[in-house]
């Protein structure tokens, strides 16, 4: 093994910075806080073939159990702050977007409020191009500056590869920092939207520790009639479900819960289970929304 760079560690426990708090350790972990520093890290996991894993918010990952054999990163200091230049936000990659949004309001900046209710990084959200409440994820990107063990370099939107809760980011490419392009506005009024935004998502869907993101995908099956994820693992008895440690939320069908010692055996069997209601009920077909770290084993998610 190469000579690994200052302030890796070994054996970190991966669960506590997960919401759904599952999963095991890694065997490296860093939390690299400056663009350079991200880049000696990617050559380092490729100089040694490692796997890289970045942890964003933990709120749509599962780890797996037995843990996971590559280097996990936390994006960091410079790379998870935000500031202002001129009628841009500039933020790094492991900045989270609901306080990204807080601070565009701030600064009366208008075009990140949905951002408020992306329990999410801004790396992570251009990774899977997450957007919310009718908000645009590339309408406001300006442009993001992706790590790899070559270095880094800036990409604009344009060269992402933008799908429904996808991009064309590849495995070793982090992304340590985006600007997005907002508008002047009136910060009471940006507020008050933010507000409005919470209160609705705090009525609907539960929050807090011990909670796993959205599991699905909204179907774009035309048997799904245009109903959510949600409405059809509702609709299909899963409300409440519970396997093993987990459940799904009595508050909404979508959002999985631990309720003690769950594993994120407990959660894929859930899943799988809410996943077979779902096609024997409505005959679709749900895709998974989640972000796996680790050997999962999700067989019986697609048996």
């Amino acid at each position: 093994m190469s000579i690994a760079p200052e302030g890796i560690e070994r054996e970190y426990p991966l669960a506590r910075l997960t919401t759904v708090r599952t999963g095991g350790h890694a065997d490296l972990f860093a939390r690299p806080s400056s663009a350079g520093e991200l880049v000696e890290l990617l050559r380092f996991a490729e100089a040694d073939a490692l796997e890289v894993g970045v942890v964003g918010s933990g709120s749509n990952l599962l780890v797996a159990d037995e843990g996971f054999r590559g280097l996990a990163m936390k994006l960091d200091g410079a790379l998870a702050q935000t500031e202002r230049d001129g009628d841009h936000l500039l933020c790094g990659g492991g900045a989270r977007l609901p306080q990204a949004a807080a601070r565009a309001a701030r600064e009366g900046l208008t075009g990140l409020e949905f951002g408020v209710n992306i329990p999410g990084t801004v790396g992570g959200a251009v990774r899977m191009n997450a957007n919310a409440y009718g908000g645009d994820l590339a309408r406001v990107l300006d442009w993001v500056d992706v790590a790899t063990a070559q270095g880094a370099e800036r990409r604009g939107p344009d060269q992402l590869g933008f799908a429904y809760r996808r991009s064309n980011l590849a495995q070793g490419e982090v992304v340590a920092g985006a600007s997005f392009a907002l508008a002047p506005a009136d910060p009471t009024d940006v507020k008050a939207t933010l507000a409005d935004m919470r209160s609705k998502r705090r009525a609907v869907q539960p929050s807090g520790i011990k909670t796993f993101g959205s599991t699905f995908k909204n179907p774009d099956d035309p048997r799904a009639e245009g109903r959510s994820a949600g409405v059809l693992l509702d609709e299909a008895g899963c409300r409440g479900l519970q396997v093993g440690g987990a459940r799904f939320s009595d508050k909404h069908a979508n959002f999985v819960e631990n309720g003690g010692e769950a594993t994120t055996a407990d959660v894929i069997a859930l899943m799988a289970e809410g996943r077979r209601r779902v096609r024997e009920h409505a005959g679709v077909e749900l895709e998974p929304e989640v972000q796996l770290l680790g050997r999962v084993d999700t067989s019986e998610l697609w048996a």
